[in-house]
């Protein structure tokens, strides 16, 4: 008998301890409350129709007070028993900061095994009750002193069951609405700097990157004030009026495709990899097109294709990182951010790990440190372009330029002539040209050294430079054979500029091999009957008065003859 007793009392015990683990109090014993970390009951509901009655006499299991519960818990029930062991009545705010994403809450306050009070929180019709504040439902309660009180919450969600309770005194719960949403707020605002600065890039480059870079940003930026309640908290709105911009959760990952596609060129240089990120842009398109009509049925898939895209992206980044692609190591170490963070979320979603900031936040902060990356990287590709562009303009440049005088040479000076002078026509100024050659260079070169001969071609091309206008065209014809075109510049002035060209050149103090060189140019200038005149024709009648200063005894200017109509 006595063996069957301590059975019996054994038994007793261990299914007390199991109902006791089964049912977690809070207990309430100090005068300032601030519960944001406890243990409470909860119950799925599959088929969503439980009544209040019903669910008070079923079993609870037991789970944190921030909870996801996935997609498979859309309505479940939950549980807090509050013991207040004090000697006084307590007034408490019980808060639902996450209500914002809900499509409803009920609230039953049980008292000594009696409904006390209830209250229904539906976010289509928020005018019917002041429990919302800023997206967090407030629901005021009073704890007798000495007694336990049970409160029922039914949470009703559009597709993924994720909530946090907590119990506040009036202190508290002011505190913690006053700072709701700042990290939400400083988030979306650096997207939006993001947004502007891809702006002014955009209309500097105008590549169809920064089109898609900007629609990411604006999506991520949507969905982050959407999903973290920045929208709730600013504008007061909830349920089927905001729900449907959890589309920005499919057109997100879109645009970065398109992103990738176009920063890549993966249709040009890589067809394998641009036909993966093709079929994953078609799969999120036809989610996209399913979320117009049922969004509720279309986020329910909507981690698997997350996870989905997260593979086939960092995938086609190796890959492109593999073949060399200068900007995939940089894509590859923010996209790596990214997936870390979304498969943490993802997870919390799925009601795999427990719901932190950081999971909870996790979508956030993957796009933030996503967005500022892919930020360095369309800087680092302007950058990229603009070495290549200065590359191109360098060869340009240098096919174009005299190397030793660092003039324009006989191939770039005639196209350019030829377009000043249509220039000239259409504006009817007037329009000169000179040719000048060194009077006995060879000379220089045979006594001096050819060095020496170097130095004068490079001396007299710095009086061109120094004497010249920034509008007029100099080259070096070849050898010691110079050209210079002065737009709206009459004979007269020609002539005078070209006399201050003689001038320079015979005051320059060149030293050579033996003794100063002495150098002295001769001058032919002429003015182009724009109307009718070629720039060879006029060059020949520059280069017919060139020789006719050098018959006359070099050293000087030679007017040419006007043209011959």
């Amino acid at each position: 008998m006595d063996l069957h007793r301590h059975l019996s009392l054994f038994l007793l015990l261990q299914l007390a301890a199991v109902l006791a683990w089964a049912e977690p109090r809070i207990s309430i014993d100090q005068p300032q409350i601030s519960l944001t970390d406890f243990r409470m009951g909860y119950h799925v509901d599959p088929s969503q129709e439980l009544t209040f009655e019903e669910v008070r006499t079923l079993p609870f299991a037991e789970i944190r007070n921030k909870v996801s519960l996935g997609t498979d818990a859309r309505v479940t029930w939950f549980k807090l028993i509050l013991d207040n062991t004090s000697d006084s009545d307590q007034r408490l705010f019980v808060h639902l900061p996450y209500a914002y994403h809900l499509k409803s809450v009920a609230i039953y306050q049980e008292l000594n095994g009696e409904l006390a009070h209830s209250d229904v929180l539906d976010m289509d019709r928020i005018a019917d009750t002041n429990m919302m504040f800023r997206g967090t439902a407030v629901y005021p309660l009073t704890l007798p002193a000495g007694q336990s009180t049970t409160l029922y919450l039914r949470s009703a969600s559009y597709s993924h069951q994720w909530l946090a309770i907590e119990v506040l005194d009036a202190y508290a719960s002011r505190h913690t609405l006053v700072g709701i949403n700042t990290d939400i707020a400083l988030m979306v605002g650096m997207l939006l700097a993001l947004v502007l600065y891809n702006g002014l890039l955009y209309f500097a480059t105008s590549r169809k990157e920064n089109i898609f870079y900007s629609l990411y940003l604006v999506s991520g930026l949507v969905w982050i004030a959407l999903s973290y309640g920045l929208i709730a908290s600013v504008f007061e709105v909830y349920g089927d009026a905001i729900f449907k911009l959890n589309l920005s959760l499919f057109t997100m990952p879109i645009f970065l495709l398109l992103f990738m596609m176009a920063i890549f060129e993966t249709k040009l240089s890589y067809p394998t990899e641009h036909r993966f990120l093709q079929g994953l842009i078609a799969l999120l398109g036809g989610t996209l097109i399913w979320g117009v009509f049922d969004i509720s049925a279309a986020l329910k898939p909507a981690s698997s294709l997350a996870a989905l895209m997260m593979v086939v992206t960092l995938t086609v980044g190796i890959s492109l990182y593999r073949k060399g692609h200068p900007l995939a190591k940089y894509f590859l170490l923010g996209h790596s951010a990214f997936v870390v963070f979304n498969g943490i979320a993802v997870l919390a979603y799925k009601g795999l790990i427990p719901l932190s900031y950081v999971s909870g936040h996790g979508v956030g902060i993957g796009i933030m440190l996503e967005a500022l990356t892919l930020a360095f990287v369309i800087s680092h590709r302007i950058k990229l372009l603009e070495d290549i562009r200065a590359s191109q303009e360098e060869l340009k440049r240098q096919a174009s330029t005299d190397p030793l005088t660092r003039l324009y040479n006989r191939r770039f000076f005639f196209p350019e002539a030829n377009y000043l002078l249509e220039q000239a026509k259409a504006t009817d100024i007037p329009l000169s040209i000179l040719i000048l050659d060194i009077d006995h260079f060879k000379r220089v070169n045979d006594l001096h050294g050819h060095a020496c001969g170097d130095q004068v071609l490079i001396k007299l091309a710095d009086i061109l430079k120094e004497q010249s206008r920034g509008s007029d065209l100099i080259a070096r014809l070849g050898g010691e054979e110079f050209v210079i075109l002065l737009p709206d510049t009459n004979l007269l002035e020609a002539s005078q500029y070209a006399e201050r060209i003689r001038s320079a050149a015979r005051a320059l103090d060149i030293t050579g091999s033996v003794n100063k060189v002495q150098v002295a140019i001769s001058i032919g200038v002429a003015e182009l009957d724009t109307a009718q005149e070629s720039i060879e024709s006029a060059l020949a009648r520059a280069d017919k008065a060139l020789y006719q200063a050098k018959n006359n005894g070099r050293n000087q200017v030679y007017r040419a003859d006007a043209a011959v109509r």
